[in-house]
């Protein structure tokens, strides 16, 4: 029970990051929406190609407009299959960091590579299904690694428990490797389970529905500042 007291202090230690996904925004009015959480970190892109994932949401011209809106950085989540093809696309309309999925491309090293060598924080992410392992290979080369806690392509799904445990092994090997890369967590992040994410080494949170939620998005992202207080 103490090592586990240990651990939880430990890593709640750790500055957090806020990252709104706007793809639970009121698109009408993507300005304002944006305005609401200037006080965030990042703002959270999710990008899906109807293909990788069974949803289409957006791409470059809502990226586009989203640059234009607002001065926070743009975090890019592709899920889209072969995402190298439009890397150079994505970060000329504004992304300051692009994910990329192991399970959308043969070659996401290069993906990696292609993303540094735009300027971009580089990041990789993996399915709830997908065994760890396959990003390991991959966290020497990048700036970011994501934790799907929910299956990728519709907002406002339960977050999986067991992607804690993924989330303290992902952990435990970057801090092994004395990364300083940072661990983001998406998917049912929200005010009653944020402590616990964080807790188990998350550094950045990605909420969507929990924070352009009833109230407006503003009230939103306090509610979760609160609950990591």
């Amino acid at each position: 029970m103490s090592a586990q007291v240990e651990t939880v202090q430990d890593n709640s230690a750790r500055p957090v990051k806020l990252a709104p996904s706007i793809l639970s925004c009121d698109f009408a009015h993507l300005a304002d929406e944006l305005g609401a959480i200037a006080g965030a970190d990042w703002a959270h892109v999710d990008v899906m190609d109807g293909m990788f994932v069974p949803n289409i949401s957006f791409g470059l011209p809502i990226l586009a407009a989203a640059r234009r809106a607002s001065n926070l950085p743009l975090d890019v989540h592709l899920m889209i299959e072969r995402p190298e093809r439009y890397l150079k696309d994505f970060a000329a309309a504004g992304a300051d960091s692009m994910t990329v999925h192991v399970e959308s491309t043969p070659h996401v090293h290069r993906a990696v590579q292609q993303i540094r060598e735009l300027g971009k924080r580089a990041g990789v992410t993996l399915n709830p299904g997908t065994p760890l392992e396959a990003v390991r290979p991959l966290l020497g080369d990048v700036d970011l690694v994501l934790v799907m806690s929910v299956n990728p392509g519709f907002g406002g799904q339960k977050f999986i428990p067991a992607s804690l445990e993924r989330i303290r092994t992902l952990r435990r090997w970057l801090d092994e490797m004395g990364s300083d890369a940072e661990l983001q967590v998406d998917g049912g992040v929200s005010s009653t389970n944020a402590r616990a994410v964080v807790s188990a080494g998350a550094t950045v949170l990605v909420a969507g529905s929990a924070v352009f939620g009833p109230g407006g998005a503003k009230a939103g992202l306090e509610r979760l500042r609160e609950a990591l207080k």
